[in-house]
């Protein structure tokens, strides 16, 4: 319990309770889970899950290319990661609903920040919870950490961003691609460049890429009205961003927005994926069939208390591989 919530040993009150056995009465467990989330030492879940689920860690290995995006540097690479991670620990604190990760009206940002999401009113250095007025900026999905993980050095990459929400918010795991699959041809070996979605459009002539780009691609072009660093545009390559396509399973979206709504139309998807994710990072192992009823049981449960953090929390500690270890003789 203790190395899942604060990645540290138990304090006094949590091994004088376990050594009386009373941590087995789900009442106590409770209780005490709640004053465990509610220690400043609960930040470790902070930078420890979000880091390794949301893959913030890599944000340092960010390396734009500064001809093409030269205001970048590390003061903003640095807000990105600060942004995503003072927003996640909002939600954790609050005991607010997992779906205020995707819809959530606030962010923080400081000044460095605010000027490259063209928010103006924010003055210095520190950090501080900032409503966010333009919808498409709401939640993970309009935050740089995301986007610029997402990106390559030179440009906005639809496939890995579509791959990223697939796996780490749906739950949908995408085979890697075939052997011998050409690359991207860029623009800058073109003649004349051409929008993103033309370039997709001539990717998937391949007949063997064509499966899998159907379910990422309208994912990934949804979110092109960011660039490779998470700033807002409205054109590319000389023309307009078109962001309309049709999900996987028919919905029809027209940029950033309509994606999330189409996400949070299905919130037992993402709470069942955060779920898993969260029962990896408790178990230090990852899961298979044999976990999946959990799973689905701790989702069913939480979406009684209107998918609240604690109600995910609690429901990995009261379940069944957190509280058991199995033993596998050697023969």
């Amino acid at each position: 319990l203790s190395f899942f919530l604060w990645s540290s040993i138990p304090d006094e009150e949590l091994l004088t309770l376990a050594a009386a056995g009373k941590l087995h009465d789900p009442a106590v467990l409770r209780q005490q889970t709640l004053r465990m989330l509610g220690d400043p030492k609960s930040h470790a879940l902070v930078s420890n899950f979000a880091g390794q689920w949301l893959q913030l860690r890599n944000v340092r290995n960010v390396l734009p290319n500064s001809d093409d995006f030269p205001d970048f540097d590390d003061n903003l690479r640095q807000a990105f990661q600060r942004e995503t991670e003072l927003f996640f620990e909002s939600i954790l604190t609050e005991d607010r609903p997992v779906l205020d990760l995707l819809t959530a009206d606030y962010t923080f940002l400081n000044e460095r920040l605010a000027r490259h999401y063209g928010i103006a009113g924010i003055y210095g250095s520190q950090f501080r919870r900032v409503t966010v007025k333009d919808d498409f900026r709401r939640g993970l999905l309009g935050q740089g950490s995301i986007l610029a993980l997402t990106s390559k050095a030179e440009r906005t990459s639809p496939v890995v961003r579509g791959k990223w929400i697939l796996e780490n918010m749906l739950g949908m795991p995408v085979p890697p691609p075939p052997p011998d699959v050409p690359l991207l041809k860029e623009n800058k070996d073109r003649e004349k460049p051409l929008p993103m979605r033309e370039q997709m459009v001539e990717h998937r002539a391949n007949a063997v890429c064509a499966s899998c780009h159907k379910t990422m691609d309208p994912i990934g072009l949804a979110l092109e009205n960011f660039d490779a660093v998470g700033a807002w545009r409205t054109r590319d390559a000389g023309g307009l961003i078109d962001v309309s396509g049709e999900l996987a399973d028919g919905t029809k979206v027209n940029g950033v927005v309509d994606l999330r709504n189409a996400i949070v139309s299905r919130p037992e998807m993402f709470a069942g994926t955060l779920t898993g994710k969260l029962l990896i990072y408790a178990l230090g192992r990852g899961l298979d069939y044999r976990d999946m009823p959990t799973v689905r049981g701790i989702v069913r449960e939480a979406a009684q208390n209107n998918y609240k953090m604690s109600s995910v929390i609690l429901g990995v500690i009261r379940s069944t591989p957190f509280q058991m270890r199995t033993t596998i003789g050697k023969d």
